[in-house]
């Protein structure tokens, strides 16, 4: 198996048709086919080997989609860098990949040049932003203009192909080392659980230094559908680019579908070419979900739960399972059954395996699962044993396989030996019609180690006072349960570059000797 063989699958399948969509220009797959190859040149004619590094420091772009070919083609592999890091961040990352080139757009030049100066396994800068490069830069485009062909190099099976790093909010970032079985196999399965892979168009909101913001990029180009690229998420230009450019299919959070819903603007724009929303890397509140099956009544929902280190994904609840009349009764609650060629189970802490309605740690077999942390095989041993991934998230699972998350192991509240998932908490707030964002933790206190905090975001207009949101909990959850202190907040809550809560950013200044 390896990825540039989605490239030429979709060139076979669709070769005149549209296959990006970027800053107002069109590209056709005969053209991408007729690119990558001619890139991958340039990079071989750098010095780039077999096994080389290529770090990527943008914001989405069609010619970002395209290293993710011409990349391996070249016989290299791919180190996408989070633009939201600092430059110490970033510098850890492309010590730890060894990277030999690093390709900058026109918004990170400053950095890129700083990091030529702290790295020295960077060779080369090279500019893919629009206009001249800036001087010490080489430009993507010359290159390509004047580098022949190069044969595929046939990268495959297991291989390296893309390291993702994560974890940089709460200590020493970790690269999640992915082969190209790995990719292959976690796309094929993705295109089997859709309802329809017949001419996707697909909008992308996420950075594709991101698993998640850059997976789609993988099944689409199987199916030789569009990719639609946004260079960030704003409400407002997703909202428009839906309509403007027809596109079928988007990958959600939790968070972007409340801030779409209560924008000013939202009954304004045209949704019904939307076929299919999938949403995760956060629980979606039930009353959100709710609110969005009503607002959107022609998108049909589909939940992913999964994590880089697994492929992206290990569950999915499907659009059938959305309906509170189904047989066995609503499973909204739920994460999904295990996807098509996952295995999943609920571990105790002796990892033996946790009876039905038994809360434990989730673990996740399949052959998607990543080769391990680049270079860090004390970090890898901790969550890899016999072929499972042992994630770090909490929950049960019912009789029907459906997987329910509690909580993530650290966030769990330990309040007076009663153990509280902030999740459940945070659902119960959700419920309120006022409320527009929340996030739960816990704090100190004397009498009971910790005790339950929530933040608030009320909707624009809305008004509700601490004791009313206390009492609406209290009708659905037990009291040892309910927010023993709660704060309001006009701004929205931090967020990481993905749209998840930032919890460490709100619950550090109440811990400050804790670790985040």
């Amino acid at each position: 198996m390896q990825a540039t063989q989605m490239l030429m699958q979709a060139h076979a399948l669709s070769r005149g048709g549209v296959a990006t969509i970027s800053g107002g220009r069109e590209r056709t797959w005969g053209e991408i086919a007729q690119r990558v190859p001619r890139m991958a040149g340039a990079f071989q004619s750098l010095g780039l080997q077999r096994g080389d590094l290529v770090a990527v420091l943008s914001m989405n772009s069609d010619t970002f989609l395209e290293l993710f070919f011409a990349v391996p083609w070249a016989g290299g592999a791919l180190a996408p860098l989070n633009i939201r890091w600092s430059i110490a961040e970033n510098e850890y990352a492309i010590g730890n990949s060894r990277a030999r080139l690093l390709l900058v757009d026109e918004h990170y030049v400053a950095q890129a040049l700083e990091l030529k100066t702290r790295c020295g396994s960077l060779t080369h800068l090279v500019f893919m932003g629009g206009g001249e490069p800036p001087a010490g830069m080489l430009s993507l485009e010359s290159l390509l203009d004047a580098a022949a062909p190069v044969p595929d190099a046939c990268v495959k099976d297991d291989e390296l192909y893309v390291i993702f790093y994560t974890g940089g909010t709460t200590g020493r970032p970790k690269g999640v080392a992915l082969s190209h079985r790995a990719i292959v196999y976690s796309s094929i399965c993705y295109l089997a659980m859709l309802p329809s892979i017949e001419s996707l168009r697909f909008l992308y909101v996420g950075g594709f230094f991101h698993f998640s913001g850059a997976s789609p990029l993988w099944y689409i180009t199987l199916a030789g559908g569009t990719h639609i690229i946004l260079p960030k998420f704003e409400a407002e230009p997703v909202m428009r680019a839906i309509g403007e450019h027809r596109a079928t299919n988007a990958t959600l959070i939790p968070t972007m579908v409340n801030m779409m819903m209560n924008h000013p603007d939202f009954g304004t724009y045209d949704f019904s070419s939307m076929q299919a929303c999938i949403y995760g890397g956060a629980p979606m509140p039930e009353a959100l979900l709710v609110e969005a099956m009503r607002k959107l009544p022609g998108w049909k929902f589909f939940q992913i739960y999964g994590m880089t280190e697994t492929g992206g994904f290990s569950t999915m609840l499907r659009w059938r399972d959305h309906a509170a009349d189904r047989p066995g009764g609503s499973k909204l609650r739920s994460a999904g059954q295990a996807a098509i060629g996952v295995q999943v189970e609920i571990r105790r802490p002796d990892r033996s395996r946790a009876g039905v309605g038994e809360v434990g740690e989730i673990a996740v077999r399949s052959g998607a699962l990543m080769t391990g942390y680049f270079r860090d095989p004390e970090a890898t041993a901790a969550v890899l044993a016999d072929g499972w991934m042992h994630t770090g998230d909490g929950g049960y699972m019912d009789a029907d396989g459906f997987v329910f998350i509690v909580d993530r192991i650290k966030d769990m509240i330990v309040s007076g030996g009663e153990n509280v998932y902030s999740v459940e908490v945070e659902r119960a707030l959700y419920s309120h019609p006022a409320v527009r964002e929340v996030a739960v933790f816990g704090i100190p206190h004397e009498q009971w180690g910790e005790a339950v905090h929530a933040v608030v975001v009320l909707k624009a207009g809305a008004t509700a006072t601490q004791a009313e949101l206390v009492a609406h909990c209290r009708e659905s959850i037990a009291g040892y349960k309910v927010p023993r202190s709660l704060e309001f907040r006009d701004e929205p809550l931090p967020t990481t570059p993905v749209g998840k809560i930032r919890k460490n950013v709100l619950r550090d200044p109440y811990w400050p000797r804790r670790p985040s």
